[in-house]
C-alpha cells in the first residue's frame, strides 16, 4: 500500500505507507511561530517539515501590529521588503481614537506606536526598523513561501496526531486529511506552534499558570470605503463607546483597519457564560451601521467568528526534545499587539540553537536555555496585555457610564464631559488620567523591546542591566550587559548605512570591537577554526571597513575602545570584555566553551 508525498508541491513519489518520512525538526502550525521557525531553519540548512491541518493559511486579518523587534528579524532573514510591500506603513497607524461612532463626536484620540513626536525619537533611536501594520492573512503567506523556497517541506491538510520520543530523536503520527490516511514523520526535534489550543503542549504536560475563556469576543470582518470618516486621522485602531447595540449590550466595541480604507474588522464583546450570539450577515450590518454611525452604508459582510480572551503562559516550553512557541506558551488578549511578535521572536531564539546542537557546535544543554529565556518574556507579556485591557474601565469610569442602566443615562453621562460646571470638569480631568493611561497599552516600548536574557547562554559575570528612572514598561534602555539586546547604530562608510545588527547575521556568532582591539580578529579566526563554529570579528572605526558614522556607538558600547561584545545569532549580548586582556583568545575561548555546553 502506497500514499503520495509531494515535493514542493510540484512533483510526486510514491513511499510505503508503513515507511516513516525522516527529516531533522517537524513544525506543528504555520502561523507566525511555526512559519518563522520553519523559515528560520531552512535558512541556516536545517532539514524541516512544516505541517498544517488546515489547507492554506490564515482566512481572517488576526494579528497585525509589527512592531521593531519583529521587523528586525524580518530584516535579519531578507524579507523585510516584502513585509512592507503588503504592510501599511508606519505613518498611518498613528491616531488611536475613541469615539461615540466613527461619524460622530469623538472623547480623544492617542498617538500610538511611537507616532507622537518625542516618543517618534525613542522609537528612531532603537531600531532600523518601525512599527507597521500587517494583518496575519498578510504576513503567512510571505513566511511560508520563504520557508519553502529554502528548502523547508510545507504539508498542508496535514494534521498532528500525537508523537512518541526517545534518546535518538522524535516519532510524530500525523494524519492527511485528504485521503484520510496516518504516517508518520521520524525527527530529530518537534516544535508545537499549533496555537492556544495546543495539542502537542498538551501531550507533553507543560505547566501552565492563568485560565483560559476568561471573556468572549465577536469578530465581523466587512468591506465598505469610509475614506471620508478616517483618512484625516489614520490609524489602525478606533475605539467606539456607544450604548444599544444588538449584540453585546451597553459596552464598547473595536473598528481595526484591515487595508485603508475599505476593509475592516469590528470587534465586540459578549457574556461568555451565556449561550454564544448567533449573528447572520443582516445583523452583522447593522452591528457595522451603528458602530460606523451610517446608517444606509453599503457593507458587504465577509465574516463572523467567536473567540475568547485568555490569561494563560506556560513556566516551560519544552520536554526533552519537544518545544512549544507561540500562542501555545502565551495566550492573552490582542491588547498592546504583542502576540504574533512575540511568537516570531521565540522561534528566533529557539531556531539557531537547535541548529547549533544540530551541526555539532553545541551541547544539547544549550537548548534548555530556550525556556529560561522565553519562559519569563511569556508571563510579562500575557500580564501586560491583560493589565492593559482591564484599564480600559478607566475611561467607562471618567465618562461615568458603568452605572448606568439605559441607552439615554449612558448618553447623558457622556455628554456631562462638556458642561461648565464641577461635575463636567472633574469629569474632564479624569478622562485625562484614563487616557495618559492608555499609553501602558499603546506606547509601551520597554515592553516590546526590553527583553533581558538570564541563562548559561549567557555570560554575565555578576553585571546587572543598568537601572533607569524611566519607566520599564514604556521606555526601552540599550545597553550592552551580557544577556541584552544588541543596541542599536548607524554604521558604515562613505557609501553605504547599515545597522549595527547588519554586521552580526542569523548564521553566525559575531565579535564587535574598536581599533584598539584589532588583535580580537586573530582570536576569533582561532577560535572559530578550533571550535568549528561560524564566528566573524569585525572592527569598528576610521579606515576599517566599518566606521561609526554618527559617533553613537562609542556612546553606546559600554566598553573600552580595545573591548569586546560576543553578539549570539539572535542578536543578544553573550559576553563581553571591558578591556583588552593579556589573551584574548583564551578569554574568549573559555566564553563560548561555558555559552555552547562545551567545558
Amino acid at each position: 500500500m502506497t500514499m503520495p508525498i509531494f515535493n514542493d508541491g510540484i512533483s510526486e513519489t510514491e513511499l510505503p505507507i508503513d515507511s516513516a518520512v525522516t527529516t531533522d525538526v517537524v513544525v506543528v502550525g504555520s502561523g507566525p511561530a511555526g512559519a518563522s521557525a520553519a523559515l528560520l531553519l531552512s535558512t541556516l540548512g536545517v532539514d524541516t517539515i512544516m505541517i498544517t491541518k488546515y489547507r492554506w493559511t490564515a482566512n481572517t486579518p488576526r494579528a497585525h501590529i509589527t512592531n521593531q523587534r519583529a521587523m528586525e528579524v524580518f530584516r535579519d532573514l531578507g524579507i523585510e521588503d516584502q513585509v512592507l510591500a503588503d504592510a501599511t506603513e508606519h505613518g498611518l497607524v498613528g491616531d488611536t481614537v475613541f469615539c461615540t461612532s466613527i461619524a460622530g463626536e469623538e472623547i480623544g484620540r492617542i498617538h500610538t506606536w511611537g507616532t507622537r513626536p518625542d516618543r517618534e525619537a525613542d522609537y528612531r533611536l532603537a531600531s532600523p526598523c518601525l512599527t507597521v501594520d500587517i494583518p496575519q492573512s498578510y504576513l503567512e503567506p510571505i513566511l511560508v513561501r520563504n520557508a519553502t523556497q529554502r528548502g523547508a517541506q510545507t504539508r498542508f491538510s496535514t494534521e498532528y496526531l500525537s508523537h512518541t520520543q526517545d534518546a535518538d530523536g522524535v516519532t510524530v503520527q500525523v494524519l492527511d486529511r485528504l485521503t484520510g490516511q496516518e504516517y508518520s514523520i521520524r525527527a530529530k526535534y518537534l516544535i508545537g506552534a499549533d496555537g492556544a489550543r495546543s495539542k502537542v503542549a498538551a501531550d507533553i504536560d507543560l505547566p501552565f499558570d492563568g485560565a483560559m475563556d476568561i471573556a468572549g469576543s465577536m469578530n465581523i470582518t466587512f468591506k465598505a470605503d469610509i475614506t471620508r470618516l478616517v483618512a484625516h486621522r489614520p490609524s489602525v485602531l478606533y475605539w467606539v463607546i456607544q450604548p444599544g447595540s444588538n449584540v453585546g449590550g451597553i459596552g464598547a466595541g473595536l473598528v481595526r483597519m484591515v487595508r485603508p480604507w475599505n476593509e475592516w474588522l469590528i470587534v465586540w464583546g459578549y457574556d461568555i457564560s451565556e449561550e454564544p450570539p448567533v449573528v447572520d450577515d443582516e445583523a452583522a450590518a447593522q452591528i457595522v451601521r451603528n458602530l460606523l454611525g451610517v446608517p444606509d452604508l453599503e457593507v458587504e459582510i465577509t465574516g463572523t467568528s467567536l473567540w475568547g480572551n485568555n490569561e494563560m503562559y506556560a513556566t516551560r516550553l519544552q520536554q526533552g526534545r519537544v518545544f512549544c512557541a507561540g500562542d501555545a506558551v502565551h495566550r492573552h488578549p490582542p491588547s498592546n499587539g504583542l502576540g504574533s511578535n512575540t511568537s516570531v521572536q521565540d522561534s528566533y531564539n529557539l531556531a539557531w540553537k537547535i541548529a547549533a546542537v544540530l551541526k555539532g557546535h553545541a551541547d544539547p544543554a544549550l537548548l534548555e536555555t530556550y525556556s529560561a529565556e522565553r519562559a519569563p518574556v511569556a508571563e510579562r507579556i500575557v500580564k501586560r496585555a491583560n493589565k492593559s485591557s482591564r484599564e480600559f474601565i478607566d475611561i467607562f469610569k471618567a465618562l461615568g457610564v458603568l452605572d448606568a442602566t439605559s441607552e439615554a443615562e449612558m448618553t447623558a453621562a457622556i455628554e456631562e464631559r462638556k458642561a461648565n460646571t464641577p461635575a463636567g470638569a472633574a469629569k474632564r480631568a479624569a478622562l485625562v488620567r484614563a487616557m495618559e493611561l492608555k499609553n501602558y497599552e499603546f506606547n509601551a516600548h520597554g515592553v516590546e523591546l526590553g527583553q533581558h536574557y538570564t541563562s548559561t547562554a549567557v555570560v554575565a559575570e555578576g553585571a546587572v542591566p543598568p537601572s533607569s528612572a524611566r519607566d520599564a514598561d514604556l521606555y526601552y534602555e540599550m545597553s550592552t550587559v551580557p544577556g541584552a539586546h544588541l543596541p542599536h547604530a548607524w554604521v558604515g562608510d562613505s557609501a553605504h548605512r547599515k545597522a549595527l545588527m547588519d554586521l552580526a547575521p542569523y548564521d553566525r556568532w559575531t565579535l564587535l570591537t574598536g581599533i584598539a582591539g584589532e588583535a580580537w580578529q586573530d582570536a576569533a579566526e582561532k577560535v572559530g577554526k578550533d571550535l568549528g563554529i561560524p564566528l566573524d570579528a569585525v572592527v569598528i572605526g576610521p579606515g576599517r571597513e566599518v566606521t561609526d558614522l554618527y559617533y553613537d556607538w562609542a556612546k553606546l558600547r559600554e566598553i573600552g575602545e580595545s573591548g569586546v561584545l560576543l553578539v549570539r545569532p539572535d542578536k543578544h549580548i553573550a559576553w563581553r570584555a571591558m578591556e583588552l586582556p593579556a589573551s584574548p583568545e583564551d578569554e574568549l575561548r573559555t566564553a563560548l566553551l561555558s555559552i555552547l555546553g562545551r567545558d
